[in-house]
């Protein structure tokens, strides 16, 4: 590198005089603020980015001094920071554009207790160096990176090596333990709020964030669901934590779920245009159109973004759709979706094709009648307003509910399956 270059590098370790007093006084406040209740969680307060495509620092300024592991993952390349919780409060649309080696980076909850930042990076890169700093002289604690160029087979062979921790494999599960037998024979309807943690999801032009806006309509159908006496409901996340595709399948199996309901809220790339309305999609090998072939490969890329190593999926994840015993429930899904599209006919405005396929991930149980409902999209003016009301919300909870109601009900009654 030049010596510009490495004096670059080494200018981003610092802050200005002025830089470093805000930092040490947010800093500060926040320390006392927790220290008044007992706790002392992370906080990270700032992120810069220098240098090159041969090499690049990535640094973080934190309240403390932290513990951390650090690994890569393949296809696509990517650098994983694991840490303990914490609060990041980054500069507005932080992470969206990156520098030298870093395409782009998030960050977020990746378990109770633990958070994650990941690093898209523009090619293979071997990671020189990773370390934190105390705080001193006025400076924050310091998470640097030091990240150079390298090729293909040399990555591998880094991987090859085992560079992740044993215990990220087993990091991220469903925060809701399983439940005790207690001889409750009523359906039980699995919620399964998508993204969460680290995985945003889509963005509102407010800033408004899908993992938020689905969650906040979970926890109200759960109790609209609830409250009529005739359900069992679990939610595969009911906080801001971030949960594997696999997991959320595994979570509906493991219960025996009578009903795999998976809430999202799409929105369109600019150059595509706009679109309108709540779209209820099934599972299907093949795509029902261009857009929904489109959605099911975003959101099947959510363990990519949260920096999941997918090495180790179980392959009756990847291969139920070859089996047989799937055909009876893809039969109940599209019945359900039917329903559900029936009922928000009169409560939420529905897309001009509202019930669509593809082959999204989460919808791969072989014996749990399995739905994806997008609410809306995101990305239009009108849809995002709905999307954001506590009255809208609690109508079109509603119908949902009265949708799973005139589902589950008659096969109970019939003496079907009473999962």
């Amino acid at each position: 590198m030049t010596p510009r270059a490495i004096a670059i590098l080494n200018a981003l370790i610092g802050v200005t005089l002025c830089q470093a007093g805000l930092v040490a006084a947010e800093t500060a406040a926040v320390s006392r603020a927790l220290a008044a209740q007992g706790e002392s969680p992370t906080v990270a307060t700032d992120v810069r980015i220098g240098g090159d495509d041969k090499q690049t620092r990535f640094v973080v300024d934190l309240n403390r001094k932290v513990d951390l592991a650090v690994f890569t993952l393949a296809d696509p390349y990517r650098v994983v920071v694991d840490l303990p919780q914490t609060t990041f409060k980054f500069p507005a649309k932080a992470g969206e554009q990156g520098r030298g080696l870093v395409k782009a980076f998030r960050f977020g909850l990746i378990m109770q207790g633990g958070s994650r930042i990941v690093l898209d990076a523009k090619g293979p890169v071997r990671l020189d160096k990773a370390f934190v700093l105390d705080a001193a002289e006025g400076q924050p604690a310091r998470l640097v990176l030091d990240l150079v160029a390298t090729d293909r087979a040399t990555f591998m062979r880094s991987l090859a090596l085992g560079n992740r921790p044993a215990a990220q494999s087993a990091s991220v599960k469903p925060s809701e333990p399983p439940p005790k037998p207690d001889g409750d024979a009523r359906p039980l309807v699995v919620l399964d709020p998508g993204h969460g943690g680290i995985d945003n999801g889509t963005r509102g032009s407010g800033g408004e964030l899908e993992k938020d806006v689905v969650l906040a309509f979970a926890q109200t159908l759960r109790e609209k669901l609830e409250s009529s006496g005739k359900f069992r409901v679990a939610m595969t996340r009911s906080e801001d934590v971030f949960i594997p595709l696999g997991e959320r399948v595994r979570f509906a199996r493991s219960r025996s779920a009578g009903l795999f309901i998976s809430l999202h809220a799409d929105a369109l790339p600019r150059r595509e245009g706009q679109a309108e309305g709540a779209t209820v999609y099934t599972l299907s090998e093949n795509a029902s159109d261009a857009e929904a072939a489109r959605l099911a490969e975003t959101e099947n890329k959510a363990d990519v973004i949260a920096g999941v190593d997918l090495t180790s999926e179980p392959d009756d994840v990847a291969n139920i759709l070859v089996d047989l015993a799937q055909r009876e429930t893809k039969t109940f899904s599209m019945q359900f979706a039917r329903t559900i599209v029936d009922e928000l006919k009169t409560a939420a405005r529905l897309h001009k094709h509202p019930l669509k396929s593809a082959g999204f991930k989460v919808l791969l149980a072989p014996d749990v009648p399995s739905v994806l409902v997008e609410l809306g999209y995101m990305s239009t003016k009108d849809d995002l307003k709905q999307l954001t009301s506590a009255s809208w919300r609690a109508k079109t909870a509603q119908a949902l509910a009265q949708a799973v109601d005139n589902f589950l009900t008659p096969r109970v009654a019939s003496g079907g399956r009473r999962n």
